[in-house]
């Protein structure tokens, strides 16, 4: 059996090391990283962990695994209007087969490639299998997007679609709900969220303030009311849906997976009036997938309508498997 040091050396330190990452003064192989934040900028810092059943199937492919792991992490930093610079690793695994590793190593590395961020640190442990990645980025302090700056009048948009997250969730339970090239589809959108770092890099100079869908859209624009003390209404009718979620031929289940099922990925955030023709703009010009889905409101939760009419909720957040 391999030692920790052996396995850190094979599937991680050696591919780190063959490709330095800017700012990296000292990387994986010491007791600590030492980096250097890009001058005038803030370190946006955001740590998640995911159990295998809980947040993905006990049988996933481990390259898939990793994919999900760091994207659904590098949505945090474009939450926040950061750019990517650095991760850290904790592996608690049931087994180190080599097999298993070079499955998880090619597909973390691919994802780390394709979004510019660098491995930098780490840990192996003994234990059912779970995956903790910690993300870095940097930012402007005049662009940093975040919660509590929300206002009245203010509308809500979300980015690409909403609802495949809990979609997807249902295709791989039950692989009869979807046809073939739709469930393909749902796979992808489970396994490989795109993180709209891309999108916040467009908005973070317009929006007033953002977040991430991980725990459901209703869910996670409560978290902007509480944090602007406002309230918001959401027209249901206006969500995006995808051509996945439209051949159900039944909008009340898409509605409700897109209000309430999160794991999608996708930035939901607020623009004042003022900016709105200059995300109409953006959309236009095919640079930007955004839809208004709302409108910040005084009180303190979120109302959903269907054309004007009060719209009810089976569940209000996401649940695991």
């Amino acid at each position: 059996m391999p030692s920790e040091f052996q396995l850190i050396q094979q599937f991680f330190q050696r591919e780190q090391a063959e490709q330095p990452a800017e700012g990296v003064l000292l990387g994986i192989g010491d007791d600590c990283a030492l980096l250097q934040i890009p001058a005038g900028k803030q370190l946006a810092v955001s740590v998640d962990t995911l159990v295998s059943g809980v947040h993905f199937p006990v049988d996933a492919d481990p390259e898939l695994i990793a994919e999900r792991a760091l994207r659904t992490n590098l949505s945090d930093l474009a939450a926040m209007g950061a750019d990517p610079l650095w991760f850290t690793l904790a592996l608690t695994l049931p087994e180190a087969t080599e097999e298993w590793l070079r499955s998880f190593s090619r597909g973390l590395f691919k994802c780390a490639h394709e979004f510019g961020i660098a491995l930098v640190g780490g840990d192996t442990t003994s234990g059912p299998l779970s995956i903790t990645i910690q993300v870095m980025g940097a930012v402007e302090p005049k662009n940093t997007l975040r919660r509590d700056a929300a206002n009245i009048g203010d509308f809500v948009l979300v980015t690409n679609c909403v609802g495949d997250g809990a979609g997807a969730l249902a295709a791989i339970q039950n692989a009869q709900v979807f046809a073939d090239e739709h469930a393909e589809y749902l796979q992808q959108r489970f396994y490989r969220p795109v993180p709209r770092l891309y999108e916040a890099g467009l908005i973070r100079e317009l929006a007033s303030s953002a977040l991430d869908i991980s725990d459901g859209l209703v869910a996670d624009l409560q978290h902007i009311c509480d944090a602007s003390d406002l309230g918001a209404v959401i027209d249901v009718e206006n969500l995006p849906l995808s051509p996945a979620l439209r051949s159900l031929n039944n909008d009340s289940q898409a509605y409700q997976w897109a209000l309430s099922g999160g794991d999608d990925y996708e930035l939901c955030f607020t623009v004042p009036p003022e900016k709105v023709a200059d995300i109409a703009m953006l959309i236009a010009q095919g640079k930007l997938q955004a839809t208004v889905i709302g409108e910040m409101i005084a009180g303190n939760k979120v109302i959903c309508e269907y054309e004007g009419k009060p719209f009810t909720l089976i569940k209000t957040g996401y649940q695991h498997f």
